[in-house]
């Protein structure tokens, strides 16, 4: 029941900010594929490169969708309005809480790649995204909504979430594999990009959307973030409770 609990808190949140995540979830990533895709002409891996940029966009939406739904909205609760330490004395198990809040902020991530998806329909690139597709944007979105908890518990105040953001999430967005493909990057951090989670939802939902076969094991690198940032949460969350 706790994990129905804090999804029916994200669910009320977003039909009451419905219009207001939905347009934080177009804007950017709309300029990227007309100002990259559509206003710069050009071809990559020899087609052109909005359908090379789209699946990068839509993996990054997810990103920051999940990351941002969770990561600043728990930072409040936390610091400000003290409503986490009702979590901590309430009689729901803090795993149920912490599980709610990943598969919360995965849906909402979802949502921001589906709005994407929809919106690049009338450009007619013919691109693929299938419900392998969405497995993968959930485990991407997983992740980082759980990279958003952790953050939330290592943010000493509001400011914070926007440094962390600054530093692993505006970076990741721009290397891993979205606007370019990492094989151009210099050998040592090449390797290092390759395995962020980013770049491995990007390589998957490309190799899908232009209906060629993905490496499997780019689901297991997902996986290996979300156990390890899974753990780190509940380090957290019980040793807050413990002291």
């Amino acid at each position: 029941m706790g994990i129905v609990t804090v999804l029916w808190e994200k669910w009320v949140e977003f039909r009451r900010d419905f219009i207001k995540i939905t347009l934080s979830a177009m804007i950017a990533p709309l300029l990227y594929i007309l100002v990259f895709g559509m206003g710069i002409q050009t071809v990559s891996h020899g087609e052109p490169y909005l359908n090379f940029l789209i699946p990068g966009v839509v993996a990054l939406t997810t990103m920051n969708g999940s990351f941002g739904s969770i990561a600043q909205n728990l930072n409040v609760q936390r610091l400000y309005e003290k409503a986490f330490d009702q979590v901590m004395i309430s009689p729901t198990p803090l795993w149920q809480f912490i599980v709610g809040q990943v598969i919360g902020g995965s849906l909402r991530g979802i949502y921001a790649g589906t709005v994407i998806i929809l919106l690049v329909l009338p450009i007619g690139t013919n691109l693929c995204f299938n419900g392998w597709s969405y497995l993968i944007m959930f485990l991407n979105g997983a992740v980082f909504s759980t990279f958003g908890v952790v953050v939330s518990f290592c943010a000493k105040n509001h400011a914070d979430v926007p440094r962390f953001s600054n530093y692993v999430i505006m970076p990741m967005a721009y290397l891993c594999n979205t606007f370019f493909a990492a094989d151009t990057l210099p050998p040592g951090l090449r390797e290092f990009i390759k395995y962020l989670p980013l770049s491995q939802t990007s390589s998957m939902l490309r190799s899908i959307a232009g209906r060629g076969a993905y490496a499997y094991t780019g689901i297991l690198v997902l996986l290996a973030y979300l156990t390890v940032f899974l753990g780190v949460s509940f380090v957290f969350l019980y040793r807050k409770k413990n002291l």
